[in-house]
């Protein structure tokens, strides 16, 4: 395989899809080139040599032409021997398909053919992509020659998809991604994109949407090796990173293939409709809780945690995260935001976390959850003029929602936001004064330095930062895009993309400290959904987390009170969140219970009860009529409500009432659930 990204890539479409089109712009910035043509022509229809024509003349001329339409070997050869720094464009599988059913070549075995084909797809050790039209979508032929044909070109684009690393259909130009790549450490995370308005939000395994690779107007660089430069995911259970292959703090650049175009331009744009959690498996969740077979009193606080986790699942019965990813956020700011800190520290704690040293690094290892480092842009003083350019924030926005979507695609069932730069304390007051009004000072934590000192100074340097910009920016729009490019930075601007991506693929996230609120009031604005897929473990003793999430409606679920860098709280409760759901999930239902899993176990007496003795029962549960002289002989009763019925007493004793319908004598009669006088009818009675 290549190594930077995907090596082989099997493109399928129906007539005048755009599948050729699409397969040759993946290729068309790579150095050397041989197209593969499997066509045959005949001058007997012109209209067909027409079609090649066309196609070799859009072709650049710096490509090689190789041809292989008159025997199907050639094709499996071209594919053996071709080399490592090379491209191979096969256009298309089906022309080889018709030669390979050509009496000419029969008999013939075209299984054993098909095999072979995808064996040199499998092995070859150059870039490859194969085009191929896809007939399972059409009406089964009419004639047995179609039929043939469409059996064996079914059977050959199965055999080839099962060999290449991703498989693509282009359907009106618009290409869908079927199948992901195997992940490696620089290869191009896969896509998705929202729900758009009157979507079907249902769709996809597990109701996340179906994934979908890609606008026209996206650079198709981004499938050479460009898109591939995602920061090193750092599995903190080993000691050393695992090697990226592309420069620190470039990668956010990247063009992102994720974003589908619409009618007014990219889909990153405020009004986005995204999924939502389910409404109705969040509640199921809770009703089932009350009927497990818990010695006390049930889970407390963490049945939101099971609540939460049943609607983002779409399942009563949710399963504890197994897979969780921690994206670290490094994004400095500069001037006034970042008073009072070290110079170098956030490069020194970032570097920690990338030999899997440090507490988050730890934290993440005895969690069983992998750390990936994301270097984000440094903002510039905010103070003085924007933290960062528009153009930049559109860059950082998509950055975020690819991640997102990279991790979800490599089975990531939970992420975790983290950050570690200088001035992120600001920044994010800064983003809460311009959504929510707040007062900066008043959001703003204390300063401490390494010694464990107050930076007062320090502290009011800050806030000067914050005011000055504020005022700077006062007859400036409060749109989310401008909030990021004023106020937000680079890091802030990232973590919204990925709040946003890991809504659109149905995604939870564990929000925890300063710049992960920001991003979540970031968000509301441009997709109101994306609050709903966040949860807050701790809120850190942090005044902005405090507000932001009252804000957000996010009811923090602990207090722990660590301070230990963002996301160092989010992952120490992990643990304890993933016992919530392992109880709620694995537990059986209480012996006797009525509820949604009791009904499983036990049934209900009028469910079993023949008919007659139901009725049995119902008259005997009918009170009988009462003389007067009896109702003469009670003391009168304090209330007449017939709804309420005084509970039997366990035993005898001072509470306990006699029955009407025993004898007066009798001291250990049952109570008639009249609500009569326990003391004057007993007295009543010993003096009869």
């Amino acid at each position: 395989m290549s190594a930077d990204g995907w090596s082989r890539i099997l493109v399928l479409g129906g007539i005048r899809s755009g599948k050729s089109e699409f397969a040759e712009s993946l290729v068309r910035e790579a150095s050397r080139v041989r197209y593969v043509a499997t066509a045959t022509t005949s001058p007997d229809d012109p209209e067909w040599v027409a079609r090649i024509e066309a196609h070799r003349s859009r072709r650049p001329a710096g490509w090689a032409t190789e041809e292989a339409g008159t025997d199907p070997g050639r094709l499996v050869e071209l594919i053996r021997s071709a080399e490592p720094d090379e491209t191979l464009l096969v256009d298309d599988l089906g022309g080889w398909v018709t030669v390979l059913l050509d009496p000419a070549h029969q008999p013939a075995d075209d299984v054993a053919t098909v095999a072979e084909l995808g064996a040199a797809v499998r092995d070859c050790p150059a870039r490859l992509v194969l085009v191929s039209p896809e007939v399972g979508l059409s009406l089964v032929p009419t004639t047995p020659l179609g039929r043939a044909f469409a059996d064996a070109l079914g059977t050959t684009n199965q055999t080839v998809a099962d060999a290449c690393d991703t498989v693509v259909l282009v359907i009106a130009g618009q290409p869908t991604r079927l199948k992901p790549g195997t992940p490696v450490a620089t290869a191009a995370p896969r896509a998705n994109v929202p729900a758009q308005p009157g979507a079907d939000r249902d769709a996809g395994p597990a109701g996340r949407p179906d994934p979908v690779v890609p606008d026209a107007g996206t650079p198709a660089s981004a499938w050479t090796g460009v898109l591939g430069a995602v920061p090193e995911v750092l599995r903190p259970t080993v000691t050393a990173p695992e090697p990226s292959g592309a420069e620190p703090g470039t990668a956010w650049t990247a063009p992102t293939m994720a974003l589908p175009m619409v009618a007014t331009g990219l889909v990153i744009q405020p009004g986005m409709e995204l999924p939502m959690p389910d409404e109705q498996t969040g509640p199921a969740a809770l009703d089932r809780l009350a009927t497990l077979d818990l010695p006390g009193s049930g889970l407390g606080t963490l049945a939101r945690v099971v609540e939460f986790a049943a609607a983002t699942q779409r399942t009563a019965t949710p399963a504890p995260w197994r897979s969780v990813r921690v994206l670290l956020l490094h994004g400095d700011h500069a001037g006034g935001a970042a008073a009072g800190t070290v110079p170098g520290e956030s490069a020194r704690r970032v570097a920690q976390a990338r030999t899997g040293s440090g507490p988050l690094a730890q934290l993440a290892a005895e969690a069983g959850a992998t750390l990936q480092v994301v270097e984000a842009p440094a903002a510039a003083p905010m103070e003085h003029g924007p933290a960062l350019p528009v153009d930049d924030v559109e860059a950082a926005l998509r950055y975020g929602w690819r991640l997102a979507e990279a991790a979800v695609d490599e089975g990531v069932e939970l992420l975790v936001l983290a950050a570690c730069g200088a001035g992120t304390d600001a920044a994010a007051a800064a983003v809460l004064a311009a959504n929510a009004g707040a007062e900066p000072a008043a959001v703003l934590g204390r300063v401490v330095t390494p010694d464990g000192q107050v930076d007062d100074t320090a502290w009011m340097a800050r806030c000067a930062a914050v005011r000055d910009a504020l005022q700077r920016t006062r007859r400036s729009p409060r749109d989310a895009k401008d909030v990021l490019a004023e106020l937000g930075g680079g890091d802030i601007a990232v973590a919204t993309g990925i709040l946003l991506g890991a809504t659109a693929r149905r995604t939870p996230v564990l929000l925890d400290g300063p710049v992960g609120v920001a991003a979540g009031l970031v968000s509301r604005d441009l997709a109101g959904q994306a609050r709903h897929w966040c949860l807050l473990p701790d809120h850190g003793d942090h005044p902005a987390v405090r507000l932001a999430a009252d804000v957000l409606d996010l009811q923090p679920l602990l207090d722990l009170r660590l301070g230990l860098g963002e996301g160092a709280a989010a992952l120490a409760a992990l643990p304890l969140l993933r016992a919530g759901l392992t109880l709620a999930g694995g537990l059986p239902a209480r012996p006797g219970s009525d509820g949604p899993a009791g009904a499983e176990t036990a049934a209900r007496p009028e469910e079993t009860a023949e008919p007659e003795e139901t009725a049995e029962l119902e008259e005997a549960a009918e009170p009988e009529e009462t003389t007067g002289s009896e109702e003469s002989e009670r003391e009168p009763v304090e209330s007449d409500d017939s709804e309420f019925a005084e509970p039997r007493p366990a035993g005898p004793g001072p509470t306990a009432v006699p029955d009407k319908t025993a004898a007066p004598d009798d001291p250990a009669a049952p109570d008639d659930g009249t609500g009569a006088d326990t003391a004057s009818a007993a007295t009543s009675a010993r003096g009869a």
